[in-house]
């Protein structure tokens, strides 16, 4: 992701780039392996653990 920095931080700081939503799930601490299994099958970029 630091690869980008330079390049995409300027448009998110002017609002020309809206950088979305963080998490794109969100799984209860017994869930967690559910959470690396989807991230790892690219079913999910960033998981949210709620305990």
């Amino acid at each position: 992701m630091r690869a980008y920095i330079e390049t995409l931080l300027p448009g998110v700081l002017d609002g020309t780039v809206n950088p979305g939503k963080v998490f794109d799930r969100t799984i209860s601490l017994n869930d967690v392996p559910d959470g690396y299994r989807a991230m790892d099958s690219r079913e999910a970029l960033k998981v949210l653990v709620r305990p």
